[in-house]
């Protein structure tokens, strides 16, 4: 799939709709968590920077609004800001950051 084409894994799908259903609490739009993971460039991050694990593993967010299919993910910049002293780090985080957008832009523009 597209995960695999741009090197991300894909570790857990959460269909948000449904949990907050089965806890009482339905909502009429489907949302769509995706966490996706690049080894490499985790194992730099939790080697040099572990309090960035709370960032971990990427998302990517896919819900509806008004008719149209919304795809989103966390802006990394404040991340990459903060590891850009750490030259290997940066352009890994760099690399993924902008292959994550490819990815997002590949699910949106795919049938």
């Amino acid at each position: 799939g597209l995960c695999e084409k741009h090197k991300f894994a894909l570790l857990q799908t959460y269909n948000y709709h449904e949990i907050v259903a089965g806890k009482g609490f339905p909502i009429s739009r489907k949302v769509f968590i995706y966490e996706v993971c690049q080894a490499k460039t985790a194992s730099l991050m939790l080697t040099t920077n572990p309090e960035f694990s709370i960032f971990m593993p990427c998302k990517i967010a896919l819900y509806e609004m008004d008719g149209k299919t919304i795809i989103s993910t966390m802006n990394m910049e404040i991340v990459l800001k903060a590891v850009e002293q750490n030259s290997e780090l940066y352009a890994e985080a760099i690399s993924l950051f902008n292959t994550l957008k490819t990815l997002i832009h590949s699910l949106a523009t795919s049938n």
